[in-house]
């Protein structure tokens, strides 16, 4: 009886000194802060690499405020890995993803789920197909740049050292990619301002090797062709390869996007005439605060353009 006593008056006061159990939620570091998970494509190619390091930075200096959950797929193409993550980041908790998407329908039925889970969803980098996503319920606002205006300026860049009438050909991207699509219209569009003659449009699904296999076949089949233009500068360095080792560098332009890091010297030397920085440093913190104040304001958030810049050698 007496030890029954002692506890009750123990039990007593703790609560009076306002003691809490130490599982409790509030007595767990970082237990209020929400997840934000960023799911990127490929991260062997550098921009995506520079996306997560940006977004790494701003958590950093923003520690408080969020968590972050960071994870990419093995190459560009890999769509079911995609879907993997995203169900990942629902079972660690996450509240929102930001999300580079593969490719622009495929995702969609997956993000649906995951908001249907009440999960906050913003798009970044490639847009969502519009209608499969009006079709679908998501709501996403897409965070990312004017792609086909970013393109038709590279593409101009490169014009101004052609003639009109020269041929020349298109590398584009995963074909089912929205951003991909604009980049060829943008491209399409300065050829034809300009008066060159698109003579090939081929893809090669944004990988380095991929393209190299491409640009080859594409020169041997056009041996008048003037320029490459390539829909990201993983596969601008591909053709690069191609065209040195057809003893095809005095003879025909390059053209990439994104401004890596490892086009750099390409620019520096004249093989690549120009490309578009789209910020993937910033691209990234862009979406993880567009979904930050749509957490705080509980409801879906708005679209937001983000710069591109062209780069020229």
């Amino acid at each position: 009886m007496r030890g029954m006593i002692v506890v009750a008056a123990l039990a007593v006061a703790l609560a009076a000194a306002g003691c809490k159990p130490a599982s409790s939620p509030a007595a767990r570091p970082g237990a209020d802060r929400p997840k934000v998970a960023l799911v990127m494509k490929s991260l062997a190619n550098n921009f995506f690499a520079t996306m997560a390091e940006g977004a790494r930075r701003h958590q950093a200096g923003h520690a408080a405020d969020y968590e972050l959950l960071v994870s990419g797929t093995k190459n560009e193409t890999d769509l079911s890995e995609q879907v993997n993550l995203i169900e990942q980041a629902v079972a660690q908790g996450a509240a929102a993803i930001v999300i580079a998407p593969a490719d622009s329908k495929a995702l969609v039925p997956a993000l649906r789920r995951a908001q249907q889970q009440g999960v906050i969803i913003v798009n970044i980098d490639n847009r969502l197909d519009a209608d499969v996503v009006r079709q679908s319920g998501l709501k996403a606002p897409f965070v990312g740049p004017d792609n086909r205006d970013g393109a038709r300026r590279v593409g101009s860049a490169v014009a101004q050292r052609l003639h009109p009438g020269d041929e020349v050909a298109i590398i584009e991207g995963v074909v089912t990619a929205f951003n991909g699509q604009q980049r060829r219209a943008g491209y399409e569009d300065a050829m034809r301002d300009a008066g060159m003659r698109v003579v090939a449009v081929q893809s090669g699904d944004w990988e380095m090797d991929k393209a190299n296999a491409v640009a080859a076949n594409l020169l041997l089949a056009h041996p008048a062709l003037k320029a490459l233009l390539c829909a990201n500068d993983n596969m601008a360095i591909g053709a690069a390869a191609a065209v040195s080792a057809l003893g095809r560098k005095q003879t025909v332009l390059l053209a990439g996007f994104d401004d890596i890091s490892a086009i750099k010297p390409l620019l520096a030397d004249g093989r690549v005439v120009a490309t578009a920085d789209q910020h993937a440093d910033q691209l990234a913190v862009d979406g993880i605060e567009v979904a930050l104040q749509a957490l705080k304001d509980r409801k879906v958030g708005e679209d937001r353009v983000t710069p591109v810049d062209l780069v020229t050698s």
